[in-house]
């Protein structure tokens, strides 16, 4: 039997008998249930837009003729969208509740930017265009998380297995878009990349706007109050630390993981495969996730995090020619993402709630995905250049290292 946390992190299911109080439980479920259905539907239709585009834009831009670095350059845009626009969205969200609003609107602009991708008209147009996209996705995840952990959250407590069911929607639509495109690029070529955009973000515009249009409650004695009492807190700065370095070592994959395995002779099917492996136990991760988590604290689950990031990227540095190491690499993907992202979203919810909710999450894009990106993406281009794509992945072996020490000290500082 697993002890559970002392922290209020996560919601302890009670074993106490039903009273009478049982209709009126099953009624409220059921009604969250319903209320967190459209919220899967969304995570489906974004990740499934997410699922071929992120690994596919790589060799859809090669495909073009452009070089490594530009290349590199062009994907970073996503990362430079998610330092500004976040916390930009994050904040307007929190001063009206209107976030459902925001994301219909989000949604539909990027839909009508992916249009001009359509047209080769030269790399700063492509940087222009991918800038819209981004611009416009880029904070959609944050105010669905918000708007998601506020449904999943009571009296401090963090519903995981709730979240997780929901999420795991997200995981599915990225399953199924990343093995059947890469069996469509394989037979068909990159040629039909730009339809692919188009479809799955219209999918995700009609899955925006079927959203219940719910405005937060809104209270100016809660707008007003500032976040930065929060962030001088040393377990949030300790917990900001171990994200950036976590996430900013899952860079190499993002990024050049497509790229690294074309290289080492990968089909495009089998690139696709490796992703859809990491997928795989990602939503089995998140299906069960209730089961595990209470094995230890949320603090511990960010050590463990990064101890296996260590081991994933070592043997992705060293061994990724052999397929079956690499197979059993991208199934530690449960631990390395999965696991450490709702470890991060329970936490965020305690040290951001109500109000903070929104810039919390923001921040949390903005450090984890955005100034990583940017600087994982340039820094990451000129090494590969120079050193070659592994060299990215040695590199993410030593911010792993940083990010197991940094959460080693977010333990320390809830044990005080």
């Amino acid at each position: 039997m697993y002890a559970w946390p002392p922290s209020p992190y996560l919601r302890k299911p009670s074993n106490k008998p039903r009273t009478l109080n049982r209709a009126v439980n099953t009624q409220a479920t059921n009604a969250t249930a319903r209320q967190l259905a459209p919220f899967a539907a969304m995570s489906a239709s974004y990740f499934a837009h997410i699922g071929f585009f992120n690994p596919y834009l790589p060799l859809w831009l090669k495909d073009l003729g452009l070089s490594l670095i530009t290349i590199s350059l062009l994907i970073t845009i996503q990362s430079i969208t998610r330092i500004v626009a976040p916390y930009g969205w994050g904040w307007l969200s929190d001063h009206t509740g209107e976030r459902v609003k925001l994301m219909r609107y989000g949604a539909t602009m990027a839909l009508i930017g992916s249009l001009g991708l359509w047209f080769n008209w030269g790399t700063w147009w492509f940087a222009f265009i991918l800038l819209i996209m981004f611009a416009h996705t880029s904070a959609m995840m944050p105010m669905s998380e918000a708007a998601m952990a506020h449904l999943v959250s009571s009296s401090g407590s963090f519903d995981a297995k709730r979240y997780g069911r929901v999420r795991l929607f997200g995981s599915v639509g990225f399953l199924v878009t990343v093995l059947a495109s890469g069996t469509w690029f394989e037979k068909y070529g990159m040629r039909d990349f730009p339809a692919w955009s188009t479809f799955t973000l219209l999918a995700v515009t009609i899955a925006v706007w079927l959203l219940p249009n719910h405005k937060e409650p809104r209270h100016a004695h809660e707008v007003n109050e500032p976040i930065w009492p929060i962030l001088q807190e040393r377990k949030v700065q300790w917990f900001f630390a171990t994200l950036f370095f976590h996430v900013i070592s899952h860079i190499s994959l993002y990024i050049f993981f497509s790229l690294y395995c074309d290289q080492l002779g990968y089909s495009k099917a089998t690139i696709g495969l490796l992703w859809a492996i990491s997928i795989g136990v990602e939503i089995y991760w998140f299906f069960s996730q209730s089961r595990w988590l209470p094995a230890l604290s949320l603090p511990a689950w960010l050590m463990v995090c990064s101890a296996v990031m260590v081991l994933r990227t070592g043997i992705t540095a060293t061994s990724a020619s052999v397929f079956a190491l690499l197979v059993f690499a991208q199934m530690l993907h449960a631990i390395t993402f999965a696991t450490h992202h709702t470890a991060c979203i329970a936490m965020l919810s305690k040290h951001f709630p109500g109000r903070h909710r929104g810039r919390g999450q923001a921040l949390y894009t903005v450090i984890g995905y955005g100034l990583t990106g940017f600087i994982g993406g340039v820094g990451g281009g000129f090494m590969s250049t120079k050193y070659g794509i592994s060299s990215v992945f040695y590199t993410s072996i030593a911010t792993s290292l940083i990010a197991l020490v940094c959460a080693y000290q977010v333990y320390k500082q809830h044990q005080t």
